[in-house]
Protein backbone atom coordinates (compact mmCIF):
# COMPACT_ATOMS: atom_id res chain seq x y z
CA UNK A 1 0.00 0.00 0.00
CA UNK A 2 1.56 3.34 -0.86
CA UNK A 3 1.29 5.42 2.43
CA UNK A 4 1.75 9.01 3.51
CA UNK A 5 4.74 8.07 5.33
CA UNK A 6 6.53 7.88 2.19
CA UNK A 7 6.37 11.34 1.47
CA UNK A 8 8.56 13.97 1.42
CA UNK A 9 6.78 16.91 3.33
CA UNK A 10 7.47 20.55 2.78
CA UNK A 11 6.65 23.29 5.15
CA UNK A 12 3.70 24.84 2.81
CA UNK A 13 2.40 21.34 1.86
CA UNK A 14 2.31 20.16 5.87
CA UNK A 15 0.50 23.55 6.64
CA UNK A 16 -2.75 23.07 4.09
CA UNK A 17 -2.55 19.57 4.97
CA UNK A 18 -2.90 20.23 8.88
CA UNK A 19 -5.83 22.70 7.85
CA UNK A 20 -7.70 20.15 5.74
CA UNK A 21 -7.72 17.31 8.21
CA UNK A 22 -9.05 20.42 10.85
CA UNK A 23 -10.99 21.34 8.29
CA UNK A 24 -12.96 17.84 7.74
CA UNK A 25 -12.96 16.89 11.34
CA UNK A 26 -14.72 20.31 13.37
CA UNK A 27 -16.35 21.12 9.75
CA UNK A 28 -18.44 17.40 10.40
CA UNK A 29 -18.76 18.57 14.46
CA UNK A 30 -20.13 22.11 13.46
CA UNK A 31 -22.40 20.44 11.18
CA UNK A 32 -23.33 17.57 13.64
CA UNK A 33 -23.97 20.05 16.27
CA UNK A 34 -26.18 22.22 14.11
CA UNK A 35 -28.62 19.36 13.44
CA UNK A 36 -28.68 17.71 17.03
CA UNK A 37 -31.43 19.86 17.96
CA UNK A 38 -33.69 19.01 14.97
CA UNK A 39 -32.42 15.42 13.84
CA UNK A 40 -36.18 14.10 14.77
CA UNK A 41 -38.15 16.90 13.31
CA UNK A 42 -39.86 17.28 10.35
CA UNK A 43 -39.22 20.31 8.39
CA UNK A 44 -42.38 22.00 9.51
CA UNK A 45 -41.91 21.30 13.13
CA UNK A 46 -38.34 22.87 12.65
CA UNK A 47 -39.89 25.77 11.23
CA UNK A 48 -42.28 25.81 13.75
CA UNK A 49 -39.58 25.73 16.54
CA UNK A 50 -37.05 28.79 15.12
CA UNK A 51 -39.41 30.58 12.44
CA UNK A 52 -39.81 30.86 8.44
CA UNK A 53 -35.94 29.84 7.66
CA UNK A 54 -35.83 27.35 9.96
CA UNK A 55 -32.15 26.59 12.01
CA UNK A 56 -30.17 29.31 11.28
CA UNK A 57 -27.66 28.96 14.69
CA UNK A 58 -26.79 26.48 16.80
CA UNK A 59 -29.86 25.39 19.06
CA UNK A 60 -29.96 23.47 22.19
CA UNK A 61 -29.19 19.85 21.93
CA UNK A 62 -28.57 16.89 24.70
CA UNK A 63 -29.12 20.50 27.70
CA UNK A 64 -26.72 22.90 25.90
CA UNK A 65 -25.82 24.24 22.68
CA UNK A 66 -22.68 22.96 20.25
CA UNK A 67 -23.33 19.45 21.33
CA UNK A 68 -22.06 16.61 19.55
CA UNK A 69 -23.97 13.17 18.56
CA UNK A 70 -22.63 9.50 18.32
CA UNK A 71 -21.51 10.63 14.91
CA UNK A 72 -18.42 12.83 15.65
CA UNK A 73 -17.63 10.68 18.79
CA UNK A 74 -17.65 7.50 15.98
CA UNK A 75 -15.02 9.93 13.93
CA UNK A 76 -12.86 10.48 16.65
CA UNK A 77 -12.16 6.99 17.10
CA UNK A 78 -12.28 5.90 13.37
CA UNK A 79 -9.00 8.79 13.49
CA UNK A 80 -7.24 7.19 16.50
CA UNK A 81 -7.40 3.78 14.74
CA UNK A 82 -5.90 5.52 11.45
CA UNK A 83 -3.39 6.78 13.97
CA UNK A 84 -2.51 3.25 15.69
CA UNK A 85 -2.13 1.56 12.47
CA UNK A 86 0.38 3.75 11.36
CA UNK A 87 2.37 3.49 14.34
CA UNK A 88 2.00 -0.59 14.99
CA UNK A 89 3.11 -0.79 10.88
CA UNK A 90 6.66 -0.51 12.64
CA UNK A 91 6.45 -4.16 14.42
CA UNK A 92 5.52 -5.52 10.61
CA UNK A 93 2.02 -5.73 11.56
CA UNK A 94 0.14 -3.82 9.00
CA UNK A 95 -4.17 -4.19 9.32
CA UNK A 96 -5.48 -0.87 9.07
CA UNK A 97 -9.60 -2.75 9.77
CA UNK A 98 -8.34 -4.52 12.62
CA UNK A 99 -6.70 -1.06 13.85
CA UNK A 100 -10.19 0.88 13.44
CA UNK A 101 -12.37 -1.91 14.77
CA UNK A 102 -10.26 -1.67 17.89
CA UNK A 103 -10.75 1.65 18.07
CA UNK A 104 -14.73 1.46 17.67
CA UNK A 105 -14.62 -0.92 20.17
CA UNK A 106 -13.28 1.50 22.58
CA UNK A 107 -15.76 3.91 21.61
CA UNK A 108 -18.18 1.35 22.41
CA UNK A 109 -17.04 0.49 25.95
CA UNK A 110 -17.74 4.62 26.07
CA UNK A 111 -21.78 3.64 25.52
CA UNK A 112 -21.40 1.04 28.88
CA UNK A 113 -19.14 2.28 31.30
CA UNK A 114 -19.50 5.00 33.49
CA UNK A 115 -15.84 6.61 32.71
CA UNK A 116 -12.74 5.99 31.70
CA UNK A 117 -10.97 2.60 32.88
CA UNK A 118 -7.30 3.97 34.06
CA UNK A 119 -5.85 0.05 34.46
CA UNK A 120 -6.17 0.02 30.83
CA UNK A 121 -2.79 1.23 29.80
CA UNK A 122 -3.76 0.13 25.82
CA UNK A 123 -6.60 2.63 25.80
CA UNK A 124 -4.48 5.43 24.70
CA UNK A 125 -5.82 9.34 25.37
CA UNK A 126 -8.60 9.28 23.83
CA UNK A 127 -10.92 6.82 25.99
CA UNK A 128 -9.46 8.40 28.84
CA UNK A 129 -11.18 11.84 27.20
CA UNK A 130 -14.51 11.88 30.15
CA UNK A 131 -16.93 13.84 28.05
CA UNK A 132 -16.80 11.19 25.52
CA UNK A 133 -18.61 8.66 28.11
CA UNK A 134 -22.50 9.45 26.86
CA UNK A 135 -24.88 8.57 25.28
CA UNK A 136 -25.98 10.67 21.89
CA UNK A 137 -28.23 8.78 20.12
CA UNK A 138 -26.03 6.32 18.34
CA UNK A 139 -27.57 3.79 15.67
CA UNK A 140 -28.62 0.28 17.06
CA UNK A 141 -26.45 -1.10 13.96
CA UNK A 142 -23.39 0.55 15.37
CA UNK A 143 -24.24 -0.88 19.55
CA UNK A 144 -25.17 -4.29 17.73
CA UNK A 145 -22.08 -4.44 15.46
CA UNK A 146 -19.91 -3.31 17.78
CA UNK A 147 -21.55 -5.18 20.38
CA UNK A 148 -18.98 -8.11 20.59
CA UNK A 149 -14.98 -8.42 19.12
CA UNK A 150 -16.04 -10.49 15.62
CA UNK A 151 -14.99 -9.04 12.47
CA UNK A 152 -17.28 -8.39 9.35
CA UNK A 153 -15.96 -9.00 6.34
CA UNK A 154 -17.55 -7.69 2.89
CA UNK A 155 -18.62 -11.20 1.83
CA UNK A 156 -20.16 -11.39 5.98
CA UNK A 157 -21.11 -8.39 6.89
CA UNK A 158 -22.57 -7.71 9.71
CA UNK A 159 -26.29 -6.33 10.23
CA UNK A 160 -26.74 -6.85 6.78
CA UNK A 161 -30.30 -4.95 6.46
CA UNK A 162 -28.87 -2.10 8.25
CA UNK A 163 -29.44 0.74 5.83
CA UNK A 164 -28.97 3.81 7.64
CA UNK A 165 -25.86 6.57 7.96
CA UNK A 166 -24.23 5.58 10.66
CA UNK A 167 -21.34 3.74 9.13
CA UNK A 168 -20.91 6.76 6.54
CA UNK A 169 -20.88 9.36 8.93
CA UNK A 170 -17.38 8.18 10.92
CA UNK A 171 -15.70 7.99 7.74
CA UNK A 172 -14.73 10.72 6.92
CA UNK A 173 -11.16 10.40 7.81
CA UNK A 174 -9.91 7.50 5.41
CA UNK A 175 -10.53 10.51 3.01
CA UNK A 176 -7.78 12.12 4.36
CA UNK A 177 -5.48 9.77 4.19
CA UNK A 178 -4.18 11.67 1.16
CA UNK A 179 -1.11 9.56 -0.16
CA UNK A 180 -3.14 6.51 -0.40
CA UNK A 181 -4.51 6.04 -3.76
CA UNK A 182 -8.57 6.30 -4.11
CA UNK A 183 -9.27 2.84 -4.69
CA UNK A 184 -7.17 1.82 -1.64
CA UNK A 185 -9.35 4.36 0.44
CA UNK A 186 -12.38 3.46 -0.80
CA UNK A 187 -11.83 -0.33 0.52
CA UNK A 188 -10.58 0.37 3.64
CA UNK A 189 -13.91 2.76 4.24
CA UNK A 190 -16.16 -0.30 3.16
CA UNK A 191 -14.15 -2.96 5.10
CA UNK A 192 -15.22 -0.99 8.28
CA UNK A 193 -18.20 -0.07 7.23
CA UNK A 194 -19.32 -3.08 7.20
CA UNK A 195 -18.57 -4.31 10.90
CA UNK A 196 -21.64 -2.58 11.45
CA UNK A 197 -23.88 -1.99 8.12
CA UNK A 198 -24.28 -4.76 5.77
CA UNK A 199 -26.39 -3.37 3.50
CA UNK A 200 -24.83 -2.59 -0.13
CA UNK A 201 -26.09 1.00 0.08
CA UNK A 202 -25.04 1.87 3.28
CA UNK A 203 -21.05 0.56 3.21
CA UNK A 204 -20.95 1.42 -0.36
CA UNK A 205 -22.20 4.92 0.31
CA UNK A 206 -19.19 5.04 3.11
CA UNK A 207 -16.82 3.91 0.38
CA UNK A 208 -18.06 6.62 -1.92
CA UNK A 209 -18.02 9.26 0.60
CA UNK A 210 -14.54 8.51 1.44
CA UNK A 211 -13.60 8.86 -2.05
CA UNK A 212 -14.80 12.30 -2.35
CA UNK A 213 -13.37 13.70 1.04
CA UNK A 214 -10.09 12.36 -0.21
CA UNK A 215 -10.35 14.00 -3.35
CA UNK A 216 -11.13 17.28 -2.09
CA UNK A 217 -8.30 16.94 0.78
CA UNK A 218 -5.87 16.56 -1.60
CA UNK A 219 -7.08 19.53 -3.92
CA UNK A 220 -9.56 18.96 -6.44
CA UNK A 221 -12.84 19.56 -6.49
CA UNK A 222 -16.40 18.11 -5.40
CA UNK A 223 -17.64 17.53 -9.21
CA UNK A 224 -14.01 15.63 -10.02
CA UNK A 225 -14.81 13.56 -6.28
CA UNK A 226 -18.26 12.40 -7.03
CA UNK A 227 -17.02 11.47 -10.56
CA UNK A 228 -14.19 9.38 -9.22
CA UNK A 229 -16.29 7.74 -6.31
CA UNK A 230 -18.95 6.72 -9.04
CA UNK A 231 -15.94 4.70 -11.05
CA UNK A 232 -14.60 3.67 -8.56
CA UNK A 233 -18.58 2.05 -6.86
CA UNK A 234 -19.10 0.97 -10.07
CA UNK A 235 -17.87 -2.99 -9.62
CA UNK A 236 -19.18 -3.40 -6.36
CA UNK A 237 -22.21 -5.55 -6.40
CA UNK A 238 -25.52 -2.97 -5.22
CA UNK A 239 -23.92 -0.09 -6.22
CA UNK A 240 -26.90 1.28 -8.25
CA UNK A 241 -28.65 3.31 -5.18
CA UNK A 242 -25.38 4.55 -4.06
CA UNK A 243 -24.69 6.02 -7.64
CA UNK A 244 -28.38 7.07 -8.73
CA UNK A 245 -28.13 9.41 -5.80
CA UNK A 246 -24.96 10.78 -6.35
CA UNK A 247 -25.84 11.46 -10.11
CA UNK A 248 -28.69 13.42 -8.70
CA UNK A 249 -26.94 15.47 -6.99
CA UNK A 250 -25.02 16.86 -9.35
CA UNK A 251 -27.59 17.18 -11.75
CA UNK A 252 -29.91 19.06 -8.99
CA UNK A 253 -27.02 21.76 -9.00
CA UNK A 254 -28.66 22.89 -12.16
CA UNK A 255 -32.59 23.39 -11.23
CA UNK A 256 -33.75 25.83 -9.23
CA UNK A 257 -33.00 27.85 -6.40
CA UNK A 258 -31.23 25.34 -3.84
CA UNK A 259 -33.51 24.75 -0.77
CA UNK A 260 -35.89 22.46 0.72
CA UNK A 261 -37.81 21.36 -2.01
CA UNK A 262 -34.46 20.24 -4.09
CA UNK A 263 -33.44 19.12 -1.21
CA UNK A 264 -36.92 16.77 -1.03
CA UNK A 265 -36.00 15.38 -4.55
CA UNK A 266 -33.19 13.71 -3.19
CA UNK A 267 -34.74 11.56 -0.44
CA UNK A 268 -35.68 12.67 3.27
CA UNK A 269 -31.81 11.44 4.23
CA UNK A 270 -33.45 8.06 6.41
CA UNK A 271 -30.99 5.83 4.22
CA UNK A 272 -26.96 6.29 3.52
CA UNK A 273 -27.44 6.97 0.09
CA UNK A 274 -29.97 9.60 0.09
CA UNK A 275 -28.34 11.27 3.05
CA UNK A 276 -24.52 11.48 1.17
CA UNK A 277 -26.29 12.79 -1.38
CA UNK A 278 -28.44 15.53 0.35
CA UNK A 279 -24.65 16.42 1.53
CA UNK A 280 -22.80 16.59 -1.58
CA UNK A 281 -25.87 18.68 -3.17
CA UNK A 282 -25.68 21.05 -0.38
CA UNK A 283 -21.84 21.41 -1.06
CA UNK A 284 -21.75 21.66 -4.18
CA UNK A 285 -24.16 24.78 -3.93
CA UNK A 286 -22.47 26.23 -0.78
CA UNK A 287 -21.61 29.84 -1.06
CA UNK A 288 -19.85 29.27 2.18
CA UNK A 289 -19.51 26.72 5.31
CA UNK A 290 -22.30 28.80 6.73
CA UNK A 291 -24.93 28.63 4.37
CA UNK A 292 -24.13 25.31 2.94
CA UNK A 293 -24.28 23.69 6.90
CA UNK A 294 -27.50 25.90 7.22
CA UNK A 295 -28.91 24.08 3.93
CA UNK A 296 -27.59 20.55 5.09
CA UNK A 297 -29.80 20.42 8.59
CA UNK A 298 -33.38 21.82 7.52
CA UNK A 299 -35.44 19.38 6.02
CA UNK A 300 -37.20 16.21 6.65
CA UNK A 301 -34.69 13.68 7.64
CA UNK A 302 -31.79 13.43 9.77
CA UNK A 303 -30.43 16.60 10.39
CA UNK A 304 -27.20 15.56 12.40
CA UNK A 305 -26.17 12.92 9.89
CA UNK A 306 -26.81 15.38 6.86
CA UNK A 307 -24.80 18.43 8.34
CA UNK A 308 -22.01 15.82 9.36
CA UNK A 309 -20.99 14.59 6.23
CA UNK A 310 -21.49 18.26 4.52
CA UNK A 311 -19.54 20.10 6.78
CA UNK A 312 -17.02 17.24 6.34
CA UNK A 313 -16.96 18.12 2.86
CA UNK A 314 -16.93 21.59 2.94
CA UNK A 315 -14.11 21.89 6.10
CA UNK A 316 -12.03 18.92 3.20
CA UNK A 317 -12.07 21.10 0.74
CA UNK A 318 -11.59 24.91 2.41
CA UNK A 319 -10.27 24.54 5.29
CA UNK A 320 -10.22 25.39 8.94
CA UNK A 321 -10.06 28.93 8.55
CA UNK A 322 -13.53 28.61 6.40
CA UNK A 323 -15.23 27.57 9.46
CA UNK A 324 -17.84 29.90 10.93
CA UNK A 325 -16.00 31.15 13.92
CA UNK A 326 -18.53 31.66 16.40
CA UNK A 327 -19.57 28.34 16.15
CA UNK A 328 -16.62 27.03 16.63
CA UNK A 329 -16.39 28.64 19.84
CA UNK A 330 -19.50 26.60 21.31
CA UNK A 331 -18.66 23.02 19.97
CA UNK A 332 -18.60 20.15 22.88
CA UNK A 333 -15.19 18.83 22.37
CA UNK A 334 -13.35 21.32 20.37
CA UNK A 335 -9.97 20.81 21.82
CA UNK A 336 -10.10 16.76 21.69
CA UNK A 337 -10.87 17.40 17.87
CA UNK A 338 -8.11 19.63 17.45
CA UNK A 339 -5.88 17.49 19.15
CA UNK A 340 -6.36 14.46 17.44
CA UNK A 341 -6.55 16.31 14.01
CA UNK A 342 -2.90 17.31 14.50
CA UNK A 343 -1.94 14.24 16.04
CA UNK A 344 -3.19 12.96 12.59
CA UNK A 345 -1.44 15.31 10.54
CA UNK A 346 2.14 14.33 12.33
CA UNK A 347 1.77 11.28 11.80
CA UNK A 348 0.75 11.18 8.65
CA UNK A 349 3.53 13.77 7.38
CA UNK A 350 6.42 13.07 10.20
CA UNK A 351 5.80 9.57 11.21
CA UNK A 352 9.22 8.43 10.91
CA UNK A 353 10.29 11.18 12.92
CA UNK A 354 7.52 9.75 16.34
CA UNK A 355 8.29 6.26 16.20
CA UNK A 356 10.35 3.46 15.21
CA UNK A 357 10.65 -0.72 15.21
CA UNK A 358 13.93 0.11 17.51
CA UNK A 359 11.33 2.51 20.28
CA UNK A 360 9.64 0.78 22.43
CA UNK A 361 8.67 3.43 24.85
CA UNK A 362 7.88 7.29 24.16
CA UNK A 363 4.92 9.72 24.45
CA UNK A 364 3.84 9.21 21.47
CA UNK A 365 3.31 5.44 22.24
CA UNK A 366 2.04 6.05 25.06
CA UNK A 367 -1.21 7.88 23.15
CA UNK A 368 -1.47 5.54 20.47
CA UNK A 369 -0.25 2.15 21.73
CA UNK A 370 0.30 -0.60 19.70
CA UNK A 371 -1.16 -2.84 21.72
Amino acid sequence: MSTLSGAIWGRAEQQDFRSRVRGALLGGAIGDALGAGVATLTLDEIRAAHGGDGVVDLVPAYGRRGAVTASTQLTLFTVDGLIRAQVRRDTGAWHPPTDVHRSHLRWAATQRDWGPDLRRKDNGWLAQEEWLYVRRDPTISCLTGFGDQVMGTLDRPKNPIARDAGALVRSAPFGLLVGWEPQLVCQLALECAVQTHGCPGAFISAGAFAVIVHEVARGGTLEAGVERACVLIAPRTGHEPVTVALRQALELVRQGVPGPDQIAALGDGRTAESALAVAVYCALVAEDVRHGLRLAVNHEGPSAATGTLCGALLGALHGETALPPAWLAELEGRPTLLEIADDFAMEMTQGPALHSAAVTESGWLSRYPRG
